[in-house]
């Protein structure tokens, strides 16, 4: 069990998300950061699929009330074991009654906590990810509980290292595809996709960022299509969306590029400010 002292602005439990309930409806809400996910999973030798714990902007604090190992990927945001400094993408082997907190946000904006084997919460869909109406909590709070996975952890000493390539926080390159409907767009537009940088909005979450600067637009809405994490939407007022992890799985707007995964984790480590620019693949 991990105990939560502080639960951080917003902590929700993760894993690869909810794979072929699209067509009822269902978003995947899987980590917003797939690779940190899976590095911090791999460092530990757990499955890819096992949960870990997303931390956005801040991270939480809390009680370790069982020995187990620990990896830290993704955003840096301080991270202490009994108020003694600790690396990202580390195995780090921890005892009853440490203590885990995070401070200040280094780079990235979302980091990732592992545990040994995973976190053992609420599996809904094949899915242990928080989501409004589909899991009973969508987010951890103060005075939780999480149930970890019983993996005996190896009293060896670990003397190998890896050197993870952390590039991708400070990037600030998109890379996409062309959209169903990048065809419909003019010389001038595509020009501008490709020639400006672009500032994240306020209006930024797990369910989609939006663009502050706009394009000039005078392109129809579309029947209702499909849409999936990383898809741009062209809207009527020249706004472009990004889909994100939490997003719907239909939309009516020009579906005008189409983000490749590694993008997505690039941008899922941005924030408000922000500048990307779009790189056609």
């Amino acid at each position: 069990m991990i105990r939560v002292l502080k639960p951080g602005f917003y902590t929700t439990v993760r894993d690869l998300g909810r794979m072929g309930w699209q067509q009822f409806g269902v978003p995947v809400s899987g980590a917003m950061d797939m690779r940190a996910l899976k590095v911090a999973n791999s460092l530990l030798g757990n499955k890819t699929e096992a949960a870990v714990l997303e931390m956005t902007m801040s991270g939480p604090k809390l009680e370790i009330l069982e020995s187990t190992a620990i990896c830290i990927s993704g955003g840096h945001m301080s991270p202490k074991l009994n108020d003694s400094t600790i690396k990202n993408d580390s195995l780090i082997e921890v005892s009853k009654g440490d203590i885990l907190s995070f401070g200040k946000l280094v780079s990235g904006f979302r980091s990732y906590l592992a545990v040994s084997g995973g976190f053992i919460t609420e599996s809904v869909m094949g899915s242990r990810s928080m989501y409004p109406r589909i899991t009973e909590q969508i987010q951890i709070k103060k005075g939780d509980e999480l149930k970890i996975s019983k993996n005996n952890i190896s009293n060896k000493k670990k003397f190998s290292s890896v050197k993870i390539d952390t590039d991708y926080l400070k990037s600030n390159v998109i890379e996409v595809f062309k959209g169903p409907e990048f065809h419909q767009l003019s010389k001038a537009q595509k020009e501008r996709l490709f020639s400006k940088d672009f500032s994240i909005s306020k209006e930024n979450n797990r369910m989609a960022y939006q663009l502050k600067e706009t394009l000039d637009n005078a392109l129809p809405s579309i029947i209702t299509s499909l849409v999936m994490p990383g898809t741009v939407q062209l809207t009527p007022s020249g706004k472009l969306i990004i889909l994100m992890r939490d997003c719907q799985t239909t939309g009516g707007y020009p579906r005008v590029l189409q983000l490749s995964e590694q993008a997505i984790d690039v941008l899922a480590q941005k924030f408000i400010g922000n500048s990307v620019c779009f790189k056609l693949k």
